[in-house]
């Protein structure tokens, strides 16, 4: 059997956990644990790959276009989870970023057997949203053979969209067919091929990256603080408050007169006070 030095495949078996059925509940968490800094140390290799798609990205969004993650399973919900994040977080319009899972919205719950190998599903899913020229396919595949990830990136060069993979796998036809491709090499998993572990990890911190250092680049953060949150909750709108009373250097008071002109607009609120229109 190979070991985790010799085969990077995520397909691979793991020398290190071949009796994991044997250890005690302190050892399995110790393995796990240990192997979950694989996946910390092959995003930091893959450090330039991701600045080379934050760019892509920020051209997308700053030019009004929609970047699309799409993945099936555990790389699809990975994707819709990060894409659902920037609206509340950033005020960005949930069309800007959307997700595309195999099997539709019933596989954010639970398995649908069989939609990962439907490529022209992900290709007819795509062209129906709209796929244009100035939008990018964020293709997620922990094998990076996935038919339905790579159905969305034939849809994105048929139409002249940007082709970004996020796969664990050098060389695989997904890190191929890419413009840009982050291949974090986590790995041979501690349970052979359940690439929702460290597979799964890797992608999510990945996600993680580009989406928060796209917002940051295009201006949606002032210092560190979340300049356009959607303040929809009680403590959404705390932390709205004590924003516009970091930046402003004002006390809650007026940061909360601020706030009521602005309709709860922390971008708008600063705005106000600077000047602004």
């Amino acid at each position: 059997m190979a070991d985790s030095s010799s085969n990077r495949s995520t397909e691979g078996v793991l020398a290190e956990t071949l009796d994991l059925d044997r250890r005690s509940t302190a050892e399995v968490l110790r393995a796990i644990h240990d192997q979950d800094r694989e996946a910390l140390l092959a995003v930091e290799r893959a450090l330039p790959e991701i600045e080379s798609a934050v760019d892509v990205l920020v051209a997308v969004i700053g030019g009004g276009g929609t970047w699309y993650n799409v993945g099936a399973g555990t790389s699809g919900r990975m994707g819709a989870l990060d894409a659902a994040e920037l609206m509340p977080t950033f005020g960005l319009p949930p069309r800007r970023v959307q997700a595309v899972i195999a099997g539709g919205p019933r596989a954010l719950t639970r398995a649908v057997e069989g939609a990962e190998d439907d490529a022209q599903a992900a290709i007819w899913e795509l062209r129906e949203r709209g796929l244009a020229p100035g939008d990018a396919v964020v293709a997620l595949s922990a094998s990076g053979q996935t038919p339905f990830t790579l159905g969305a990136v034939e849809v994105a060069h048929q139409v002249g969209a940007r082709a970004i993979a996020i796969t664990c796998n050098r060389g695989s036809p997904l890190a191929e067919a890419s413009e840009v491709s982050i291949v974090v090499e986590t790995g041979p998993e501690v349970i052979a091929g359940s690439t929702r572990m460290k597979g799964g990890l890797a992608q999510k911190m990945v996600l993680h990256l580009l989406s928060t250092t796209v917002m940051v680049r295009l201006g949606y953060v002032e210092g560190n603080l979340m300049t356009h949150l959607q303040p929809a909750s009680h403590k959404l709108r705390e932390r709205a408050r004590r924003i516009v009373m970091e930046l402003l250097q004002i006390d809650a008071q007026r940061a909360e007169e601020l706030l009521a002109r602005a309709n709860g607009s922390v971008r708008l609120a600063l705005d106000l006070a600077r000047g602004g229109a």
